[in-house]
Order: structure tokens, then sequence, then C-alpha cells
């Protein structure tokens, strides 16, 4: 088994999500209380590190930050990046993940993978068209159907932090760009306290269910720890495989350093 495909997939919320279709409102993000422009928790700058272990064994350090907004097909576009780098003696990996996301509605506009782990190596890059409702792997001849208002794995982390987590309440969303791919549950379990490297906060423990047999299956018993305040950053998150746990821990946080707001 691949230790660290386990592990990259975990940080980009491995092949799963996206959709709103909620016992909740869509998003629940703050307003400036002068004007009608949202807030959103997350911005230009942001840079999440994190600790990832097997067990009690580290075996690498991943990153998800917001690189810049950039004009995508006349679209202004989040540009956010993760990476996962580290592995064991006998077995390296060194990925790279990119989204291109809508400022204003989150669609998701493109998306690329860049895989190098052990001896295997992929790139893969996606157009996506909201408007038309379909998808494009790059040198594919043939576009395939999508969805309204399409996610990849990366926009779904920074979507999922603008829902309204209600504890008791489970959200499916079917908005995952690849339509065979949905729907995907996020269950809000619980509130408590948790310590990571970067800290002690106050956390909202949510388990994505995933139509997968990996990592975010309905037995894989995942959970992932946000922050219970406005930024919603991930601090924790962790998985029970058949071969032991997965564990990621957030070392640091650097807040946006360009304003969040947006239309």
């Amino acid at each position: 088994m691949k230790l660290l495909t386990v592990v990259t997939a975990a940080l980009a919320m491995a092949a799963p999500p996206q959709a709103v279709v909620s016992t909740q409102p869509t998003v629940a993000v703050a307003r400036d209380s002068t004007s009608d422009v949202v807030v959103k928790p997350f911005g230009v700058g942001e840079k999440l590190t994190y600790d990832i272990k097997f067990g009690s064994l580290k075996v690498g350090t991943g990153q998800m930050q917001v690189l810049d907004t950039e004009d995508v097909r006349g679209h202004e576009a989040y540009h956010t990046l993760f990476t996962v780098q580290g592995g064991l003696p006998i077995y390296k990996v060194n990925d790279r993940y990119e989204s291109w996301f809508d400022t204003s509605s989150m669609s998701s506009l493109r998306y690329t993978q860049n895989i190098d782990e052990g001896s295997y190596e992929r790139q893969t890059q996606y157009e996506i068209f909201p408007d038309k409702a379909e998808y494009k792997e790059v040198n594919s001849d043939d576009p395939q159907p999508s969805v309204s208002n399409p996610l990849d794995d990366g926009s779904f982390l920074y979507f999922i932090r603008t829902v309204p987590l209600m504890v008791g309440e489970t959200y499916t969303f079917n908005r995952y760009f690849r339509p065979d791919r949905n729907p995907v549950e996020i269950r809000v379990l619980r509130r408590e306290k948790v310590t990571v490297p970067a800290g002690t906060f106050d956390a909202v423990v949510i388990q994505p269910v995933i139509k997968t047999t990996g990592l975010f299956a309905d037995k894989g018993e995942a959970q992932i720890w946000l922050s219970d305040d406005s930024r919603r950053i991930m601090l924790q998150m962790t998985s029970k495989l058949s071969i032991g746990s997965l564990n990621l821990y957030l070392k640091s946080y650097q807040p946006p350093t360009t304003s969040t707001t947006g239309q």
C-alpha cells in the first residue's frame, strides 16, 4: 500500500466532494456591517503548515495556501496550492495540487495534480466550465458532463469553511465536478478543545463521508477538526486504516495578507 498516497489524498480531501443540498443555509459567511460585501474566512497570503504522522511516526509535511488571484477565462479566481513532501527512506513523495476557483461563486475553473510518489509520476490538468456544466481533461478531445457550481478537491476545503456547521446536522453536497463522486456528506459530530503544535483551539469536529473505498469511506471513521471561530481553519485530521492511523496536525498558521472580502 502506498502510504503517502493516502496522506496526499487526505490533504486534498481525497477524491471527494462537493455540492450543496443541505438542511441548513448553503453559505454562512460574515458580512461587512456597512455594506453587502461578503467577508470570506480566507484570503491571499493565508498559509497553513502541517506535520503528517502515520501512527506516532512523522512521515512528512503538508501545506495549503492561497497564492494569489488570477484571471481565468475572464473570471477573477483564487489560486490555491496544496503540497505534500516526505515519505520513508525507501519511498519519497513530492506532490502538488492546484485549484483555481471563482472569487464570488467559488465554482472551480481549473484543477491540476502533479503526483510524484516513489517510482510513480503523473501530471493531470482539468479545465472546468461552470456555465456549460462541463469539464475537460487537458490533452483529451471530448468534454465530459459536470454539475452546477462545480468544486474540485482543493476548492472544497475552502468552500466548507463558509458553511454553517451545526452540531448534529448532516450536510449533503452534489457539487464535485466529476458527477460519479457525488454525493458527499459532512456530518457535524461535536465541539471540543484540541491541542496541536500550533496551540490549543476550540474546534468543531466533522466527519466527511464520500463515495469511495478509501480514506473517507463510511467505515473509515475519518474526522477533521476545524477552528470554532470565524477562520474555520483545519487544525487536525485523523483516520483509521487497516494498517494503522493517519494524522495531520497544524504546525503553523499565517493569516491572509490581503482583504478577504468579495462580492
